[in-house]
């Protein structure tokens, strides 16, 4: 089962990227983060044309999440569970071949002394609640998605200069400690543990993909079952150097579903 996390940055100005990336890699699962788009302008009928189904919850200009799959989603839910329907364009879940699959976009936090910051740090406190209440550590469940956290100093470009800003701020790394303590691994770093890539360079930056200034932002955790299962992560750099890219790149995981008991 190969399964996909892209944030498109905008899914009209992507779909180019993303429907010839389909084509090519034919996942299972494509996770979506940054749609920006409402749900009636949400490109489906691109993505029923290759014989995919699709999930999504989206608001104008901001957020948005979907999941594009090959076999038909199950038990789609919006939000955290907690009938607070201003977080249900940042977060989806479905159950996808028997895998539950939870698709986030983490918010970005602005700056460590904004009230922003402290949003996203009670945040992460709500998501590790929600997988308290909705999964066993037994389960077949893969998070994924925008984390807007560099876990460790491999995850970005210039750990020393960077270390306090957001995105890589110890109090990020502690609210992402506590909900990765729920079970999760890091299925790319079981695979590549010392490497530094990346699978976020920012516009501003001049040249940044070429000189290898990036934040490795964008993730794939699983949980004690499908992390024993999992056979390969890798990050595709190649469509953040296209025309008119996102700002991020794809990152796949691919699971031995068979395996699992």
């Amino acid at each position: 089962m190969k399964i996909v996390t892209f944030n498109a940055n905008g899914i009209r100005a992507r779909l180019p990227i993303v429907l010839d990336w389909l084509n090519k890699e034919v996942p299972d699962v494509l996770c979506l983060q940054e749609t920006k788009v409402q749900d009636a302008d949400f490109p489906r009928k691109a993505f029923e044309d290759l014989d995919y189904y699709c999930v999504f919850r989206g608001q104008k200009s901001y957020n948005g999440v979907s999941m594009v799959s090959r076999t038909a989603p199950e038990d789609v839910r919006y939000g955290f569970g907690d009938d607070d329907a201003a977080e249900e364009s940042r977060l989806i879940t479905a159950v996808i071949q028997g895998v539950s699959i939870v698709n986030s976009y983490v918010p970005q936090g602005y700056a460590p002394d904004s009230d922003k910051f402290q949003y996203k740090i009670a945040w992460f406190e709500r998501l590790r609640r929600f997988f308290d209440r909705f999964f066993e550590r037994s389960s077949h469940l893969v998070w994924l998605g925008d984390f807007n956290v560099a876990p460790e100093p491999v995850d970005v470009y210039d750990p020393d200069r960077l270390r306090g800003r957001v995105c890589f701020h110890p109090e990020e790394h502690k609210a992402l400690g506590a909900v990765k303590s729920w079970g999760f691994t890091d299925v790319f770093r079981k695979h590549d543990p010392r490497e530094k890539k990346y699978s976020f360079w920012d516009y501003r930056v001049p040249n940044a993909v070429a000189r290898g200034l990036g934040w490795r932002l964008d993730h794939i955790w699983a949980s004690a079952a499908m992390a024993q299962v999992s056979t390969r992560a890798w990050i595709d750099v190649a469509p953040r150097l296209f025309p008119r890219p996102s700002d991020h790149t794809f990152v796949v995981a691919e699971f031995d579903i068979d395996a699992l008991g």
